[in-house]
């Protein structure tokens, strides 16, 4: 695939509408330099085809199983059934584990880096049976970009809630999820129609469930799943879901901005372990 496209049309990513990849405006709608400098074509068939959940789901696995190698003696440390194959607070530390002690630090990353880091056996599998069935229907009515622009917005919003109020320690996804659930709320309110009616039934009664879960279950972050919730709420009104508009460019761009963040976050939280 070639990085930059620099003869012949694309589709303008603002209206649909076919446009020169060279046009310095789209002639249908007036969208600004619509080809991003050849680079256009490359970032929508980068970020608008495949599917965002198993993507995410590998990288939680794969830092899941570097957590446990990097202190593989707490393996064996049984801790109940809700403990198992628990990673050391330490590895989870070295690979930015959040809370106010991290905070306390200064180290911000952490609100980012949490959202993929698992404290057991069971919460990482809980949390990513929930992304793939929430994650797919997200993708359907947002689009890629903005589906993952919710997932990182309400993660950080989920952690930054619990840790100003002095929550030690905080790994998971479960923010994030939380917020594509608030997404799904606020599609199925604001379409209306039967289609919307029932989805906001089914998934009101999901985010019910699984708060009134939380409460129940020891050690559960209830915080950061309420604002996670908020914060994926709050942005999907912001952002907008296909049937309003479809995505843009800005969406793409946002999106690749919340990749960079991310990694970057990876390697401050690598940068601050070594040193």
């Amino acid at each position: 695939m070639a990085i930059r496209k620099t003869k012949g049309s694309m589709v303008c990513p603002n209206c649909g509408r076919l446009v020169s990849v060279n046009a310095k405006e789209c002639i249908h709608c007036g969208r600004k330099n619509p080809g991003l400098w050849g680079f256009g074509p490359m970032l929508q068939q980068f970020l608008g085809q495949g599917s965002l959940a198993p993507v995410i789901m590998g990288l939680c696995i794969v830092l899941y199983a570097v957590s446990l190698l990097l202190d593989p003696a707490a393996i064996f440390k049984m801790q109940g059934m809700l403990g198992l194959l628990s990673p050391s607070g330490e590895a989870l530390d070295h690979l930015g584990m959040t809370g106010s002690y991290a905070l306390d630090q200064g180290r911000w990353w952490t609100l980012v880096t949490a959202i993929y880091l698992h404290g057991s056996l069971l919460h990482i599998i809980f949390n990513m049976l929930w992304l793939r069935q929430i994650g797919v229907m997200v993708e359907h009515f947002y689009g890629i970009s903005r589906t993952f622009l919710i997932f990182t917005i309400a993660g950080i919003c989920g952690f930054f809630v619990s840790d100003i109020v002095n929550i030690p320690f905080a790994v998971g996804a479960s923010g994030s999820i939380f917020g594509l659930l608030g997404a799904l709320v606020y599609y199925g309110r604001k379409r209306g129609g039967v289609l919307g009616a029932a989805i906001y039934r089914q998934v009101g009664t999901w985010t019910l469930v699984l708060f009134i879960f939380g409460f129940l279950t020891p050690a559960v972050n209830n915080l950061a799943h309420f604002g996670g919730f908020v914060g994926g709420y709050l942005s999907s009104q912001l952002l907008g879901f296909i049937e309003i508009r479809r995505e843009n460019i800005n969406h793409h761009l946002g999106a690749v901005a919340a990749m960079i963040l991310t990694v970057a976050c990876f390697v401050l939280a690598i940068y601050s372990w070594i040193v």
